[in-house]
């Protein structure tokens, strides 16, 4: 397995895009990665836009971002939430400063942008942000995938696997 003793951070808060929540915490598993699901609190259950819930094992105020290799944002109407939240956006700017993989898809944008981290980088997320994200200094283009550096941005659902693929072979350095 190719994330072997890897630790990602997936960001929950309801109202995630079941999807863009699962099928990564799923393709990491697979590669053998641990995935702490974290939430503004430990031992709660979350629910997606569609109903599936996602119980997070740790708060956002107890995970330090040394300890971790990667981070993941969903999409859905979570971002607009965990925006909101200063410990996550900590967590980003902590994740950009030292390089480490952030994983953001859809409308996940939106938690790069209030982190202020996308001045010059070039992302893609779903069409709806478009504006939002060039207003944040981004270059945005429509494209399933973009890898800009250590950011890896997608659209939609359709865009996972090459999301994940992206995100799986930056964790295991290819």
């Amino acid at each position: 397995m190719r994330l072997e003793g890897t630790k990602v951070i997936a960001l929950v808060e309801d109202d995630f895009e079941d999807l863009e929540l699962w099928y990564p915490v799923l393709r990491l598993q697979e590669e053998g990665a641990t995935v702490d699901l974290t939430g503004k609190e430990a031992e709660k259950t979350y629910t997606g836009k569609y109903g599936v819930p996602a119980k997070s094992a740790f708060a956002f105020k107890d995970i330090k971002a040394d300890e971790y290799d990667a981070i993941l944002v969903p999409g859905g109407w979570a971002p607009d939430k965990l925006r909101r939240y200063p410990e996550v956006l900590e967590l980003i700017k902590k994740m950009d400063e030292s390089r480490k993989p952030i994983g953001q898809i859809c409308h996940a944008g939106w938690v790069l942008i209030s982190a202020d981290i996308l001045q010059g980088r070039i992302v893609t997320s779903t069409p709806g942000i478009k504006d939002d994200m060039k207003n944040a200094g981004a270059e945005w283009h429509d494209e399933a995938v973009i890898i800009d550096g250590h950011i890896i941005s997608s659209r939609r659902p359709p865009d996972l696997p090459a999301y994940m693929e992206a995100f799986v072979g930056k964790l295991a350095g290819q």
